[in-house]
């Protein structure tokens, strides 16, 4: 019942990433979150005070919470055990009202993404027992609502825009021998995307004007392809750097696709952009494998890579005018997660005796983010204005230790006000909304989103 974090080191679709996977019956939930890890360097000598603030978010009343996005208003989402540690609920904080709990469709839930508008989506089991998952979109007006399946028994919401466009995934028969891509809108209702010919095809990320990417099986069998979806040219293969197989993980508002591919004769995975101009390029390595995960509205890709004559994987980042360089990771890997439009890349750290959340910045480097106490923290998401999410042990030692949902935020910073503009960043599952030629940041009114679906028919 408890999901938790399970390292996968794969080429396959979520490899190389720790996931959170939900059995439901026989289809197998995974939500690539892409929560990847990231290693924070050990200090030496005497303690740096540490320029961010851990805010314990609390939980639904038990020992467990989890947290993975937050907007530009600071409204942050995620799970948590309700009293007893008896069921799993998704939350919504905000610094106003606290934790809440977003209910439930009958089972336990969990809240992955959360618009600029404050709209969150996830998926919930739909019966005590727990044996099938639908997504739900909540919203502070209507509350939680169903959002169907295509035919199956089960589906999952990965992101969600300002625009209200929901994507994920569905089976479509009884058996979840099929699994289609999924947009639901609030005038269209869940819209199957298709596959590139094969059975499976999940969305993982979609953009402020509806562009959808993730990936498909082909006709092939166990062969999947990068796809991108748009309503006016549907489902297109993005192909390969060479390989057989490539795998979209996020999308910014200029319809820049990052993800991996495996480069010729599966020698290797490598990081790749992707746009309609320039098709897919490959973004090199740090010697060895490389992921892109997330990505800017401006182009700053971050993901891992492992170096040359290395065991471990090391945090990137990559950007168009100074290319791939390495964050560092030292004895331990480090991952990263997120990026916002100002540069600052958030991950963790695995080290042999703790992990550990971080920031890194161009100007700063890698900062270790600390713990509420525990020995590991791990850093999710971040906003525009810096707010980073993620979720820290409590209880330090080796004996089990309860888990709490946090928000670190920048003490030396003055903070404001958030605007409708502000550009939301976070890790693969959610939308980039920009503000950079596009109102993507903005709240969309009552009939705007049915209008701007009307104009991109």
């Amino acid at each position: 019942m408890t999901p938790r974090h399970v390292s996968s080191n794969s080429s396959a679709p979520g490899g190389g990433a720790s996931r959170r996977v939900l059995r439901a019956g026989q289809f197998v939930l995974i939500l690539g979150a892409i929560l990847v890890g990231a290693a924070v360097a050990r200090h030496t000598g005497a303690a740096t005070p540490s320029p961010f603030v851990a805010v314990d978010l609390g939980t639904l009343g038990g020992d467990f919470s989890f947290a993975y996005d937050v907007n530009a208003r600071g409204q942050v989402v995620g799970d948590s055990f309700t009293t007893g540690n008896v069921a799993d609920h998704a939350f919504s904080w905000t610094p106003t009202g606290g934790m809440i709990d977003l209910g439930t469709l009958g089972g336990s839930s969990f809240a992955v993404a959360v618009s600029a508008c404050g709209q969150v989506v996830g998926h919930s089991y739909t019966t005590p027992q727990e044996e099938h998952a639908h997504a739900f979109s909540w919203t502070p007006a209507g509350g939680m609502i169903d959002l169907g399946t295509l035919g199956g028994m089960d589906s999952i919401a990965m992101a969600v825009n300002a625009r209200g466009q929901v994507a994920g995934y569905s089976a479509t028969d009884p058996h979840g021998h099929t699994v289609h891509a999924f947009l639901w809108t609030p005038a269209g209702g869940m819209i199957d995307l298709g596959t590139l010919g094969g059975t499976r095809s999940v969305a993982r990320a979609v953009n402020v004007h509806g562009q959808v990417v993730g990936y498909s099986y082909t006709a092939v069998p166990f062969v999947f392809h990068a796809f991108s979806w748009t309503r006016a040219g549907g489902m297109i293969d993005l192909g390969t750097l060479g390989g057989a197989t490539s795998i979209a993980y996020a999308v910014n508002a200029r319809g820049q696709v990052v993800g991996n591919s495996f480069t010729p004769r599966y020698t290797v995975d490598h990081a790749f952009s992707w746009t309609p101009e320039g098709g897919m390029i490959d973004l090199g390595s740090l010697g060895g494998p490389s992921f892109a995960v997330a990505l800017s509205s401006r182009g700053h890709i971050v993901g891992y890579s492992t170096p040359a004559g290395n065991f471990t994987d090391h945090a990137l980042s990559w950007t168009p005018e100074g290319g791939m360089i390495d964050l560092g990771g030292r004895d331990s890997s480090t991952f990263a997660a997120a990026v916002n439009t100002l540069g600052q890349v958030v991950g963790y750290s695995t080290g042999s005796a703790a992990d550990h959340a971080f920031a890194w910045t161009p100007a700063g480097g890698m900062i270790d983010l600390g713990t509420l106490g525990g020995n590991f923290s791990y850093a999710y998401a971040v906003n525009a204005r810096g707010d980073i999410v993620g979720d820290s042990t409590t209880v330090a030692g080796d004996h089990p230790s309860p888990v709490h949902a946090v928000l670190w935020r920048a003490s030396a910073t003055p903070r404001r006000g958030a605007r409708a503009d502000d550009e939301v960043e976070a890790g693969p599952r959610v939308e980039r909304e920009a503000r950079e030629g596009d109102e993507g940041g903005h709240c969309h009114r009552r009939g705007e989103g049915r209008d701007a679906e009307r104009e991109d028919d």
